[in-house]
């Protein structure tokens, strides 16, 4: 099986193996991880559902006063 590959897709692998996360993309990573637990509590343990969304919701101000800076 032959797999074909776009170069920009190549390159982007080649040098993001040792480009560094900007703390902008460690507050995206935590956020969406945090919704994920919001959306997966919320059927089951409400108030550990609410702490994980409060949390989502201090990173997601702190991402926008990275934006705006």
């Amino acid at each position: 099986m032959i797999v074909n590959f776009n170069d920009c897709t190549i390159k982007q692998a080649m040098f993001g193996l040792f480009k560094k996360k900007t703390e902008l993309e460690k507050l995206q990573e935590e956020y969406k991880k945090l919704m994920g637990d919001f959306h997966r509590l919320s059927t089951s343990d409400r108030s550990a559902a609410d702490a994980a969304f409060a949390k989502a919701e201090e990173i997601g101000k702190k991402m926008d006063a990275l934006r705006e800076a």
